[in-house]
């Protein structure tokens, strides 16, 4: 497996070295709200977060490449990370807009990301990697590199899967969907052309009422794979497991305090990781990301 150390390297190498910043995700903005989940929810999962009473939440709205200085119109993923701030603990929802995951490996990721940066070069990378075009072509049809009009009216999906653990012990595999409630109906009134129109336009939706997104839940079916991030689910059903409603935007914590940090592998009681490689991998990546921001 790919040292955690060289990955950060050859993330620098792609987009250059940026101190205290994220190697990935390096400029987004915080946001506070809640988040309340629904009794189906709650149904299925024991953990507090999922109990229905309103939790705390601190969100990122972020673009994915690791240049803080990126304009809000450059192609690239976006992300929503959640943190649910229960008093058992912090659970960590990290979405992108790219709907299906295209490699298994984090090297597969690294040597994507790098050929992605020259049109010349990605369609050599996908010739090699002919497994990824589903993927590729799903992501092509959700436009998730486009420029969104809005952070908020776009969906946002965590690619890896998680055990639902109930309050008789059951177990449901599940995957999460970020999905935006009546996003288009509340646009602001202005224009947003700016290097950071995507943070302006949200702002400026706030200041008008909160920002409200659908948790969607597909619980897997029996032959569904919850530890390969690149597998098609057929799913046994689908549910809302709550709201998130974001409220209002946050200075920067990080810059009175130390490092705030969105892990995918951040779970508490009810609630188990798969055996997917990526995801545990993500665990040791932003260890050292996390040690170069703060040396």
């Amino acid at each position: 497996m790919l040292d955690p150390s060289d990955a950060i390297d050859r993330i620098n190498a792609i987009y250059g070295e940026h101190p205290r910043h994220r190697a990935l995700h390096a400029r987004g903005t915080f946001y506070t709200g809640t988040f309340t989940a629904t009794p189906e929810a709650t149904e299925l999962c024991r953990a507090e977060p999922f109990s229905g009473s309103p939790v705390p939440v601190l969100v990122r709205w972020s673009n994915g490449g690791g240049n803080p200085g990126s304009h809000d119109n450059d192609p690239d993923v976006r992300g929503m990370a959640v943190k649910l701030q229960a008093d058992g603990g912090d659970l960590d929802l990290l979405g992108q807009t790219s709907p299906r995951f295209p490699v298994k490996t984090p090297e597969d990721f690294l040597s994507m990301t790098a050929a992605a940066q020259r049109q010349v070069t990605f369609p050599l990378w996908v010739a090699k990697h002919p497994a990824t075009v589903p993927a590729l072509i799903a992501s092509l049809r959700a436009r998730a590199l486009g420029p969104p009009y809005s952070y908020a009216e776009v969906s946002y999906y965590p690619i890896h899967a998680y055990a639902w653990v109930a309050a008789d012990g059951s177990r449901s595999w599940v995957r999460f969907v970020l999905s935006p409630i009546d996003g288009r109906a509340e646009r602001p009134d202005g224009d947003f052309v700016g290097a950071h129109r995507l943070t302006d336009e949200l702002l400026a939706r706030l200041a008008n009422g909160p920002v409200r997104y659908d948790v969607r839940v597909t619980v897997a079916g029996p032959r569904d794979d919850p530890h390969d991030p690149t597998s098609v689910w057929k799913g046994a059903r689908e549910l809302s497991a709550g709201v998130i409603e974001v409220t209002a935007g946050v200075p920067d914590p990080e810059e009175s305090g130390g490092p705030v940090v969105f892990d995918p592998t951040r779970v508490v009681d009810g609630i188990e990781l798969s055996d997917d490689p990526i995801l545990h991998y993500r665990r040791s990546a932003y260890s050292e990301s996390i040690a170069r921001r703060t040396s």
